[in-house]
């Protein structure tokens, strides 16, 4: 098994949104922050990306400018962290959350030194915002940042449980993957996450490793060795 130090966990925005699809699950959010506990008790720093779909997919409309549409992504993503970082405080952890761009005093700038302080101090850092840039999703955000951190791993906890080699919900018959390489997952465009993601990825060996956020203690089962998911290999 392996021993993560600091870990990169991705949270899905619909995830957290329970049954409702959209807004929060308060009920989904406080499980997730006491599963993150566990791990916090465990020593493990705990950097936290998540996604905006719970608020806003995409560009919507023609009407909407693709640099606009990714402005109101990118601040879905900073009302996100803001909420959960909140969520974990009330479940005993200290947490900041940081931003590639100013939101007045609701965060701070990122930075790796800054960061790095925060980790230090045992807080779980909510990196918000993507990169600051449209045409970049929440993907690049999450494997950049991952790197950026020196983070060990790349924790996935998505609405689906895995990599499977063509879409669950359409095809009865997809195969879940329990191991597949990086290099695999771009040849096959199996769009686990988008392709620019997936080559930083690549190039900076950043393991990843995908699980459904909704099964029972699935954070800290992936952490601990019961891991049910699909590992990502960048070897």
């Amino acid at each position: 098994m392996d021993k993560y130090k600091r870990v990169l966990l991705k949270l899905s925005g619909e995830a957290l949104a329970g049954d409702k699809k959209t807004g929060f699950d308060e009920t989904t959010v406080v499980e997730v922050a006491k599963q993150v506990k566990a791990l916090v008790d465990q020593n493990i720093e705990v950097g936290i990306v998540i996604g905006g779909g719970n608020f806003w997919r995409g560009r919507t409309s023609e009407k909407i400018d693709r640099t606009k549409a990714d402005a109101i992504g990118m601040i879905a993503t900073v009302m996100n962290c803001i909420y959960v970082s909140e969520i974990f405080r009330t479940e005993g952890m200290m947490t900041q959350v940081l931003t590639p761009f100013e939101c007045g005093s609701f965060t701070k700038l990122f930075s790796k030194d800054r960061a790095n302080k925060y980790f230090t101090k045992g807080m779980v850092v909510f990196f918000a915002g993507g990169i600051g840039h449209p045409y970049f999703s929440t993907d690049m955000g999450t494997v950049l940042r991952a790197v950026e951190i020196e983070a060990d791993v790349v924790l996935s906890a998505k609405s689906i449980d895995g990599v499977y080699d063509s879409d669950p919900s359409k095809n009865p018959n997809a195969k879940k993957f329990t191991q597949i390489s990086i290099v695999d997952v771009i040849d096959k465009k199996l769009g686990v996450i988008d392709l620019a993601a997936s080559v930083l990825a690549m190039e900076n060996k950043m393991p990843m490793l995908i699980f459904g956020l909704n099964e029972k203690d699935s954070i800290i089962n992936t952490v601990t060795g019961k891991f049910t998911g699909t590992k990502i290999t960048v070897e």
